[in-house]
């Protein structure tokens, strides 16, 4: 079955069908009906490389992880829920999602030279890369079409992004820390060569000075946005004597909290909590994490959004999209949530 069946049923051109097929120029109501009854009838399923060869598009948007290959395994979600996001969106506007994983262990270099390589997506879709990665300058050269899911830490101007507030959310969280009577403030840190851990710093840092806290380098260790780096870098802290600590994000917060509980002190009653990220384990956390809830799944739609734009010519320079974030209260700070 092929375009010429079609048009010979629908008694129209082969061009015609392939009008109706790819939604492209003038066809009549009364013509586009009939040759849409007739692929219908015939269940006639357009071969998709050859739309490819045709329309210079595959209708496929690559998403790229680098390092990020074991994320799907264990109790951070957050992955799954961005992916989510840029799935729905997708399937949304009849579009295809590739997923190019990383190994932590892999050469950068080699793993941005198979991206580069790689010319089946319209466009990508870049999350959780460090400011050093070599594929960054490389995609810049060599891509025309792609969106970060976080603000690049180089190349800020020139690249299309879609993050959350991320420093706003680490002010918020000390902030909220401050009000109820906490001094001793601590942070664990997410990647700091990745902005979401540096501008979650910034921000507790920006809420201690407007506090007139004085900033204790003590009171932070750098932690990588995982359970276990939680967990040692809160046993670290309590060398220090927190009474309150702030976490990059809600699985390293459910590791600390584990060392917090292990070294027999209570939460919040000896130690509060505030977490960023509200993935489901906030919830089930013991007691419940109060955190910064960033959209994660709308930062797909936002950023599968942004790279149609880019790929349609809707716009024609790079763009940047905030998503605001907001404070959850729950037990662990010793709040009345």
């Amino acid at each position: 079955m092929n375009l010429e069946d079609v048009a010979k049923q629908a008694g129209v051109s082969r061009s015609t069908v392939s009008r109706v097929v790819n939604n492209e120029g003038y066809v009549s109501d009364e013509t586009r009906a009939r040759v849409l009854e007739v692929i219908e009838r015939l269940n006639f399923s357009p071969n998709h490389a050859a739309r490819a060869l045709v329309k210079q598009r595959s209708d496929v948007v690559g998403v790229v992880m680098p390092g990020t290959a074991n994320v799907f395994f264990g109790d951070n979600s957050y992955f799954p829920m961005l992916l989510q996001g840029i799935a729905e969106a997708a399937d949304q506007r009849e579009y295809n999602m590739m997923l190019c994983l990383g190994h932590p262990n892999e050469d950068r270099e080699a793993f941005s030279r198979r991206i580069i390589r790689n010319r089946i997506a319209d466009g990508l879709i870049i999350a959780s890369i460090s400011g050093d990665d070599p594929l960054i300058d490389r995609l810049i050269k060599a891509i025309p079409y792609f969106v970060m899911v976080e603000r690049p830490l180089y190349h800020e101007d020139a690249i299309s992004y879609v993050t959350a507030d991320n420093l706003r959310g680490g002010q918020i969280a000390t902030e909220h820390l401050i009000n109820l009577g906490y001094r001793r403030i601590a942070h664990i840190t997410g990647h700091l060569n990745i902005s979401d851990g540096q501008d979650r710093l910034v921000g507790y840092r920006r809420a201690l000075e407007r506090a007139g806290i004085p900033f204790n380098p003590d009171l932070v260790h750098l932690g990588r946005f995982s359970y276990d780096a939680g967990y040692h870098s809160m046993k670290a802290l309590l060398e220090h004597h927190p009474d309150a600590v702030f976490v990059s994000s809600d699985t390293a917060a459910l590791g600390a909290m584990r060392a917090i509980q292990d070294a027999g002190l209570r939460i919040p009653d000896d130690i509060g909590v505030v977490g960023f990220d509200d993935l489901d384990v906030a919830v089930r956390a013991t007691p419940a994490l109060t955190t910064i809830r960033q959209p994660v799944q709308k930062k797909g739609e936002a950023a599968f959004a942004l790279l149609l734009d880019l790929i349609n010519g809707a716009i024609q320079s790079p763009h940047q999209i905030i998503l605001p974030v907001q404070l959850v209260i729950r037990q662990s700070c010793g709040a009345n949530p």
